[in-house]
């Protein structure tokens, strides 16, 4: 149910609040949106819903992510090849490239550096007398360990006396011969300036994100090995290891000061590489020289950022083509586009490519987490808004921390606004979504269309206590998660598309709804120039979604 009233509503929606809820927040009902809540009605991304959830196969998505999640895939290299080959493969079959109004493209761009691709690494610590203890191995691009070396590690087999680091030994300038074990430092380059040319014959980080805490309660994040990259022209070995092998380290180090470590890497550098994004088109019938785009970028290897995105997405865009071919649902008024490629370059080169007018860019980045098992919800990012200046209740920062943002950065749009009836109108189908959004903070593809001054919004799952570590696999996932998220952007999307006068009543009821929340609570925090911000900002809302209709009067 939504409610057109009640400010305490409005502001919780029916999620429970988050462990960092704002003090002073009412406490929200069991389930929905914990944010601003919408105007009701059956139109905006309620005309969508239906059809594109249940048409959408979830396990058909899971299975690309699952092909995706088996390759590391760094830019350009053979498992980031081999994913955006299977996604090409299943968009012809689906018709891309092949049906009217279904166009399929491939744009290449050069590399700056190598693409880097790891075959096989092993740490191995041997005690005098005692057999060797292996901490990390893989050999297989599907293996968990896959992360211990960072992109741009060399390969290496060197071996040397253990080092666990030291009040500062980083920062000494006495010799260091043997293998450090750092546990705070990441693996930067000043600190492997620092190390290098004093007697270090590699360097190994245990260094992971403070949010990177079992959720549950458990020591699972002990086992985390951050997934990092270095400098292309670093010549020190390094690698990544968990907590809890460090603390073996440490353990070992006390009791065996002549222990040593082995480090073995084997990497393979290809200099002629390029960069591939591809494009599957959606053209539009009414409006075809502008788009919407909806990036999911290929890199990095994990399963929910973000071979989640690109499974999901994937499935999105053939569950749109069934739709429309089927005369399910009638194709939208103007162009929608779906890129896979290397994260912000891929829409820095679709950008550049692209001859139609860009309406707005949809950042698709960790699509499918399982909130029970990684802690991480579906949220909406926002574009810059009076929050990300100012955030009062209800809206509140993730651990990822606040982006930079000026008052100049503010261009009032609505794209937020329908996402988030796309949210609702999915919580409200499925009877029960734990969504949230927080203001923008950046770090993702919609900065590129920021910068641009194209609206730009970020569909993700966090906190996610796995991000960016080898526990982020195929296990954290849940498909029925990845179904929701994705029928959501694809409702955000055709909306925007699509928008027609009768979308404009609810919309611009919502509109009204918010800036009287957003007032309220800035008037109660003796902050009337944050309430004149979001009365401007909603002003602004109101014409362009007036003027985003694509059948004015």
């Amino acid at each position: 149910m939504r409610f057109a009233g009640a400010l305490v509503a409005l502001i919780c929606g029916a999620l429970p609040c988050p462990a960092q809820a704002p003090a002073g927040a009412p406490t929200p009902k069991p389930t929905g949106h914990f944010g601003p809540q919408v105007a009701a009605g059956e139109t905006a991304t309620a005309r969508f819903i239906v059809p594109l959830y249940e048409r959408f196969d979830k396990q058909a998505a899971m299975g690309v992510v699952r092909f995706v999640d088996g390759f590391y895939r760094a830019p350009g290299n053979a498992g980031y090849n081999a994913a955006l080959d299977h996604v090409r493969a299943l968009l012809e079959q689906g018709g891309f490239g092949k049906q009217p109004g279904f166009e399929l493209e491939e744009i290449l761009s050069p590399m700056s550096s190598p693409a880097w691709t790891p075959v096989s690494g092993r740490l191995s610590v041997q005690i005098p007398d005692a057999e060797e203890i292996v901490l990390h191995d893989f050999d297989t691009p599907g293996d968990p360990d896959r992360v211990m070396l960072p992109i741009y590690a060399r390969s290496a087999d060197v071996e040397g006396t253990l080092l666990v680091d030291e009040d500062g030994v980083i920062e000494g300038d006495h010799d260091l011969a043997g293998i450090i074990v750092v546990s705070s430092a990441s693996l930067s380059g000043r600190v492997l300036k620092r190390l290098e040319g004093r007697g270090v014959l590699a360097a190994i980080s245990c260094s992971n994100a403070s949010f990177t805490v079992d959720p549950n309660g458990g020591e699972e994040h002990l086992d985390a090995i951050q997934f990092r990259s270095v400098s292309p022209s670093t010549r020190l070995p390094v690698a990544q290891i968990s907590r809890r092998s460090y603390n073996r380290l440490q353990e070992l180090h006390e009791k065996h000061p002549a222990a040593r470590l082995h480090l073995q890497a084997e990497v393979v550098l290809d200099e002629n590489a390029q960069v591939r994004t591809l494009v599957a088109r959606v053209i539009g019938a009414e409006r075809p020289g502008e788009a919407l785009c909806v990036v999911a970028h290929v890199q990095e290897p994990g399963a929910g950022d973000n071979a989640s995105g690109v499974g999901g997405m994937c499935q999105g865009a053939l569950t749109l083509s069934r739709l429309i071919r089927t005369q399910q649902l009638a194709r939208p008024a103007r162009t929608i586009e779906f890129v896979f490629g290397d994260e912000m370059r891929q829409s820095a080169v679709w950008l550049e490519h692209t001859s139609r007018k860009v309406i707005a860019g949809i950042s698709a980045d960790m699509l499918g987490q399982s909130e029970s098992r990684t802690g991480a919800r579906c949220l909406l990012e926002r574009s810059p808004d009076p929050g990300a200046l100012d955030p009062i209740l209800p809206d509140e920062h993730t651990p990822w921390g606040a982006g930079r943002v000026e008052k100049d950065d503010l261009l009032p749009n609505g794209l937020a606004l329908i996402a988030r009836h796309a949210l609702i109108d999915m919580g409200e189908h499925v009877e029960g979504w734990h969504t949230s959004e927080n203001p923008w903070e950046g770090g993702s593809d919609h900065d590129i269309f920021l910068k641009r001054g194209i609206p730009g919004i970020l569909l993700w799952h966090f906190t996610d206590f796995t991000y960016h570590t080898g526990l982020d696999r195929m296990e954290r996932l849940d498909a029925e998660e990845l179904r929701r998220t994705c029928a959501a952007i694809l409702a955000t999307t055709m909306a925007l598309a699509d928008l027609r006068r009768g979308d404009l009543v609810r919309l611009q009821a919502s509109n009204v709804l918010e800036r009287e929340l957003r007032v309220k609570v800035a008037l109660q925090a003796a902050r009337p120039d944050v309430a004149k911000r979001w009365r401007e900002w909603s002003r602004g809302v109101e014409l362009w979604l007036a003027n985003s209709v694509v059948d004015p009067e």
